[in-house]
């Protein structure tokens, strides 16, 4: 699940002969009493200057239109700092003006400034065990393109489904063009335990040590594109997505579960991604909640995912994958009388993958304390039935008693954020961090 950093940020092999890295020079510095040498970046001009760069894109960004006097305000900048920052940002293609003005401040009215509609942008390509989904943003977080591929992809081929993924980004790419929109990367959610660009195990598209990023690179270049690829964990990337979309409630702390074919996690602590020591954080879906439950494709026995799974699911409701999860919504609270078989069936198998939900979740939040669990997914469309069950759970297994039935604690997931989106939303992150680095080199300060 850890995100592999960007080419510009990964340390280049030692040459032979090549001087001893930063950090061992100034600790031999420190070793002989010599003045260790001063480091460059963001302590210097043109450092501080890249930083503030930054600092106004997010500030911009974050507001979506504010102007000069605020964003000095914003950021204890004088006016004339920040208007040469703007000017910088206008010129590569970073912010615009809205053409809307705001008073309020002393002096004149003050002309708004938004981020940019065209030029950069993110794209992010979620693949699902039963779908492809890419999605276009563009600077300002406004979703511009979304294309979805539906195809079951369990057993098939790494490289033939990355390939199909990366024929679908080339359409979006072709549109994005008319548009006016170019993006600056592509960023991949993955479903299983991802790492530096290989998904070191997904069971349930039965995929082991697969090189994700560099096969769909070659299949993107091979349909004539060329961008730089990042990955991560597809309920990391969802988390993400939920967060910066204005988590329900307002969340800042919370576990996040998307339920599809598996079960996914992911947890948010004070607005930033837990990850873990190895980047799989998260997994828990494979938490056991019964030890002599059945076989799960990870190799252990009575995991969440054999419960509350959407295959899991479907099966204890009698229904096929063909019918889906709305069918078993509808007939779950549907009008037939309470004792119907269908209507009974559909009930206990919503009223099962609860249960279990409960008691896995109970362990995270004993741990956790987080504020809110948010629902994705399928789980998304079965909040509401889910909940009855899963705060049951809540209520007898957490020790601060503030998880019982009614508490609200349960929510379902905002629908503007999926992994997607979240994917597009962390190559948008990455231009905020360092619009330079994407605009040339810097220029003098």
């Amino acid at each position: 699940m850890t995100q592999k950093p960007p080419p510009a940020h990964r340390a280049a092999p030692r040459r032979p002969g090549a001087s001893a890295p930063r950090a061992a020079r100034g600790e031999a510095a420190a070793q002989t009493g010599a003045p260790a040498a001063r480091r460059p970046g963001r302590t210097d001009a043109p450092g501080v200057r890249r930083l503030n760069l930054s600092r106004v894109a997010r500030a911009v960004h974050d507001e979506a239109e504010i102007t000069r006097a605020a964003v000095a305000e914003r950021l204890g900048l004088t006016r004339a700092a920040v208007s040469s920052l703007v000017e910088q940002l206008m010129a590569a293609g970073f912010v615009a003006e809205s053409g809307k003005t705001f008073s309020g401040q002393a002096g004149r009215p003050g002309t708004a400034l938004t981020m940019a509609r065209t030029g950069h942008a993110g794209l992010g390509v979620s693949i699902d065990v039963d779908a492809l989904t890419v999605c276009l943003v563009d600077l300002g977080g406004a979703e511009r393109l979304r294309l979805t591929e539906q195809g079951r992809h369990a057993g098939a081929g790494p490289r033939a489904v990355l390939r199909d993924a990366a024929l679908l980004t080339g359409r979006a790419l072709r549109v994005a063009a008319r548009e006016g929109l170019a993006p600056a990367g592509v960023d991949l959610a993955l479903p299983g335990l991802v790492a530096e660009g290989v998904v070191r195990q997904a069971p349930n598209l039965g995929w082991n040590a697969v090189p994700a990023e560099d096969l769909f690179a070659e299949a993107l270049r091979a349909d004539g594109a060329a961008l730089p690829v990042s990955s991560d964990n597809e309920a990391n990337s969802a988390a993400l997505a939920q967060l910066w979309s204005g988590a329900p409630g307002g969340a800042r702390t919370f576990v996040y579960l998307s339920g599809d074919i598996g079960v996914g996690g992911a947890v948010v602590l004070d607005g930033d991604l837990l990850r873990g020591a190895h980047g799989f954080a998260g997994e828990i879906g494979h938490l056991v909640v019964d030890p002599n439950g059945p076989d799960c494709r990870c190799g252990s026995r009575g995991c969440l995912e054999q419960y509350a799974g959407q295959d899991a699911l479907l099966r204890a409701g009698g229904l096929t994958a063909r019918e889906g999860v709305a069918e078993l919504a509808r007939r779950a609270g549907g009008t037939e009388p309470p004792g119907a078989p269908e209507t009974l069936r559909a009930r206990q198998a919503i009223e099962q993958a609860g249960t279990m939900l409960g008691i896995a979740l109970s362990g995270a939040v004993n741990l956790l304390d987080p504020e809110t669990v948010i629902l994705g997914g399928l789980y998304r469309e079965l909040a509401h039935q889910l909940a009855p069950a899963a705060e049951r759970e809540l209520e007898r297994r957490v020790v601060s008693g503030l998880w019982g039935a009614g508490s609200g604690r349960l929510r379902a997931a905002s629908p503007a954020g999926d992994a997607a989106r979240g994917a597009a939303g962390q190559v948008l992150r990455r231009i905020l961090a360092d619009p330079l680095a994407y605009a040339g080199a810097p220029s003098a300060p």
